[in-house]
C-alpha cells in the first residue's frame, strides 16, 4: 500500500466508523505506530484534516467542533496524479485571472494540493515553472463587484447597475436578470435579461460601476433563447444574426485560419489555389471587423457588399498616417 493510499485509508476509516482505536489502524494497515503518527501529523499539518483523539471513546475521530475558515476534508482527496492536473489547471486559470477573480477563491485549495505534492516527485513550483499563460488581451484594472454578481447568479437575483457603455460612453442605471457569466477574450462579461431596455444583453462587468442585490427573484430564460441570442452571431455581439461573411484568405494564413474556430457554426473550404474561403453569419460587425483587419493583405471579404466597403474604408483611413 502506497503511503497516499493509506492516507486515502485512514480518512475512510475514521468516517466510515465515527472513532477508530488506534490498533484498529496498526492492524488494518499493517503499519507500525511510529508510521501511523507520521502519517497523522501529514493529514494534520499538510491536509488540514481536524483529527483529534477522543480520550472518552478510545479511538481517534474528526473535531466536530472545528469550525471557520478551513474546511475539514473528509471529501477532498485527490492521488498524486490528480492534484499534478489540478495545480496544472490552477496556474492556468491564474494565468487567465488577470482580475483576480477567482484566485483568492481557489487559494485554500492550491495549499492542500501543493500539500499533497510536497511529498511527491512532482514539486508544484516545478510545474508552475514549466507552463506560462499569457492573456492578450484582458484590460486593465479591478473588477470590485464579482462577488456580487456571482452570488446573484446563483441565488437568482434581481440586480440593480451603474453601467458605462464604452461605444457610446454613456452610463445608464438598470435594472438586470443575470443569466451567466462569459470569460470571453481574456475579459468577462455578464449575459443577462434588462429590464430597462426589455431584452437580453451583454454587459463587460469592467463596466459596471455599482451593484446592488435587490430580493426580486430574476426572470429566467431558457437556454435555447440564450443560443439562439447569444449564440448565432460572430462575436461577443449578441443578437439574431441578420447576414452573412464570405471570407478568402491567402495560401500562406490558410494554414493557420483553417485550424481556427471563428463560428460554431461556420463553414469552411479549400480552392483549387489553395485559399482557405470562410462563411458565417453575424449581427454587428465591430470586433468582425477588427479580426479581418489583422489579417491585413492576407484576407478578402467577398461578401456582404457593406462589410467589404467598411474594411475598404478602414484600410483607407490606416494608409493615410503612413
Amino acid at each position: 500500500m502506497g503511503d497516499m493510499e493509506r492516507l486515502h485509508k485512514i480518512k475512510y476509516m475514521i468516517q466510515a466508523r465515527e472513532c477508530v482505536p488506534l490498533n484498529d489502524f496498526l492492524d488494518e494497515l499493517e503499519i507500525s505506530k511510529a508510521t501511523f503518527k507520521r502519517d497523522l501529523e501529514y493529514l494534520r499539518s499538510r491536509m488540514n484534516a481536524s483529527i483529534v483523539y477522543d480520550r472518552f471513546k478510545g479511538g481517534y475521530c474528526f473535531d466536530g467542533q472545528v469550525v471557520g475558515e478551513k474546511i475539514e476534508l473528509p471529501g477532498l482527496w485527490f492521488s498524486e496524479k490528480e492534484a499534478t492536473a489540478l495545480v496544472l489547471m490552477q496556474h492556468l486559470l491564474s494565468g487567465l485571472d488577470k482580475g483576480g477573480l477567482i484566485e483568492p477563491h481557489i487559494a485554500p485549495l492550491t495549499s492542500i494540493i501543493d500539500g499533497i505534492l510536497g511529498q511527491s516527485n512532482t514539486p508544484t513550483k516545478e510545474l508552475r515553472k514549466r507552463l506560462k499563460v499569457f492573456g492578450m488581451s484582458a484590460r486593465k484594472g479591478t473588477i470590485d463587484n464579482f462577488e456580487e454578481i456571482g452570488s446573484a447568479l446563483l441565488k437568482r437575483k434581481r440586480l440593480v447597475i451603474t453601467y458605462h457603455a464604452r461605444g457610446t460612453n454613456k452610463t445608464t442605471e438598470r435594472e438586470i436578470s443575470p443569466q451567466r457569466l462569459i470569460f470571453y477574450r481574456d475579459n468577462w462579461y455578464l449575459d443577462a435579461y434588462c429590464h430597462l431596455r426589455k431584452d437580453l444583453r451583454s454587459f463587460t462587468l469592467d463596466g459596471i460601476a455599482k451593484v446592488v442585490v435587490i430580493n426580486i427573484k430574476a426572470d429566467e430564460v431558457s437556454d435555447k433563447q440564450l443560443h439562439e441570442h447569444f449564440a448565432e452571431s460572430y462575436g461577443i455581439f449578441s443578437g439574431k444574426a441578420s447576414q452573412r461573411a464570405k471570407l478568402k484568405f491567402s495560401p500562406e494564413k490558410a494554414r493557420w485560419v483553417s485550424a481556427e474556430t471563428w463560428h460554431g457554426q461556420q463553414v469552411g473550404s479549400f480552392d483549387k489555389d489553395g485559399n482557405y474561403l470562410l462563411e458565417f453569419d453575424y449581427n454587428q460587425d465591430p470586433e468582425l471587423v477588427m479580426d479581418i483587419l489583422k489579417y491585413g493583405s492576407g484576407v478578402e471579404v467577398l461578401a456582404p457588399t457593406t462589410l467589404r466597403k467598411r474594411i475598404e474604408e478602414e484600410l483607407g483611413k490606416a494608409l493615410q498616417h503612413y
